[in-house]
């Protein structure tokens, strides 16, 4: 379902869409733009730059490759001088390259929020000031992977006894 739900409101909203069912609710979390103060300046910062950029690999939150994966659904919130018809064109475009497939029982999964507020961003951060700012949380089928990544070290691990010793009650 596709709608714009202005300042976030209820995000317990994006739950329930991102969530099918309870056994599939590890979101894929990117963020856009993230450049430092020196690029800023000569590089694109509109809504469709940072809506394509937050659907790479380059800035997802965790190491995980979607195109392995499809999408059950995908949580655009949006933050500062982003007006509905930008954000409407983005997805469009969005679609038309085909950049995110959908599974085959959910083939329109954008649910939208829109902050008016300016992005933040800490004292003394490398990060650039920007008008806008995109975090996309996303359920795919390709977080799978990660878990199968993070099992199979924790199996190497275990077998070979690394830091068995620290939860381990010797009473």
């Amino acid at each position: 379902s596709s709608g714009i739900n202005a300042e976030y409101g209820d995000l317990s909203e994006f739950q329930t869409n991102l969530v099918p069912f309870p056994r599939i609710h590890f979101p894929v979390t990117s963020f856009g733009p993230v450049r430092n103060p020196e690029q800023a300046y000569h590089e694109s910062n509109t809504v469709q730059a940072i809506t394509e950029q937050t659907f790479t690999t380059t800035n997802q939150l965790l190491h995980c490759v979607p195109s392995h994966g499809r999408y059950m659904a995908c949580g655009l919130l949006y933050r500062g001088d982003v007006i509905p018809k930008d954000v409407n064109n983005a997805i469009a475009n969005i679609k038309l390259k085909r950049q995110v497939q959908f599974v085959s029982w959910c083939p329109t999964g954008f649910k939208v929020g829109i902050n008016h507020r300016l992005p933040i961003s800490p004292i003394d951060a490398d990060v650039a000031v920007t008008t806008r700012s995109l975090c996309v949380l996303s359920n795919n089928t390709a977080i799978g992977e990660v878990w199968a990544n993070l099992d199979r070290k924790f199996d190497l691990l275990f077998n070979k006894r690394a830091f068995v010793h620290r939860n381990v009650n010797d009473y």
